[in-house]
């Protein structure tokens, strides 16, 4: 269904995001509220994700559209949170640009082998599910960039769990590329 109440939340994600990049461009605001603020709403549209497969699977609104948006959704995400925190020199460009392109490399991965009728050998494993975690901590230690509760670094956290989710990314990356190789292989022929 295109307009269901998970998938509203998944529009809603989309959405968002001019919001969160656009906050650091708000002149005249102090920097640490406009990383607060972009903090809290990167929480809060992260939180949706989770909210929004919860409730289709839940009030039995899992749709065909609703599968297709929501890594759409996720990525669009990531990808502007990524790139804000190079733009604020608070990523280094690799690692955005491991994880960007591991994102693209892997949809288009996931397309064709949807494609070919083999959708299953690259479907989400945890490794995948594992760096997503890592790095929907990291991004918001990242925008937030400062003291927590006065004692924890959270650029130095940030820093260090966006480079576990790097290398998640490119190990998961070669899982699925390894998952998939039989199939390339057989259709090769």
């Amino acid at each position: 269904m295109f307009f269901n109440l998970p998938t509203l939340l998944t529009w809603a994600r989309i959405v968002s995001i001019p919001l969160i990049v656009g906050v650091f461009y708000l002149d005249g605001v102090h920097e640490s509220t406009r990383n607060i603020t972009a903090t809290v709403l990167f929480i809060v549209v992260a939180i949706t994700d989770w909210a929004d497969g919860y409730l289709a699977r839940r009030l039995n609104m899992t749709s065909s559209f609703g599968a297709f948006l929501d890594p759409v959704a996720d990525k669009f995400l990531v990808c502007a949170a990524l790139l804000v925190l190079v733009h604020l020199q608070r990523l280094h460009a690799f690692a955005a640009l491991v994880i960007i392109g591991r994102e693209i490399a892997i949809s288009a991965l996931r397309e064709w082998m949807a494609q070919i009728g083999a959708s299953r050998s690259v479907a989400v494993h945890m490794l995948g599910k594992i760096k997503t975690t890592v790095q929907m901590i990291a991004i918001p230690f990242l925008l937030f960039d400062g003291r927590l509760f006065g004692l924890i670094d959270t650029r130095l956290w940030g820093t260090m769990l966006i480079w576990i989710a790097a290398v998640l990314t490119i190990w998961s990356m070669i899982y699925y590329l390894q998952k998939a190789l039989p199939e390339i292989r057989a259709k090769a022929r």
